[in-house]
């Protein structure tokens, strides 16, 4: 996935962990500002175990 499909993937680090989120709150809501550009930062749904600091790659789609 990801660069196959021409998508770019970017490095981005966790600055902050708001909550779980889910019907079984198997996924974590988190704040992360992307490596390549530290003024911009997003949120969105990460699964699996996330805390501050973890660098994540990030697949994002053209627009976002």
């Amino acid at each position: 996935m990801g660069a196959s499909r021409g998508q770019p993937i970017k490095l981005a680090r966790v600055t902050k962990v708001l909550g779980r989120t889910g019907s079984q709150g198997e996924c974590s809501q988190v704040c992360m500002e992307f490596m390549d550009n530290t003024s911009r930062s997003i949120i969105c749904s990460v699964k699996g175990p996330t805390c501050e600091g973890d660098v994540l790659m990030h697949a994002h789609p053209a627009g976002v």
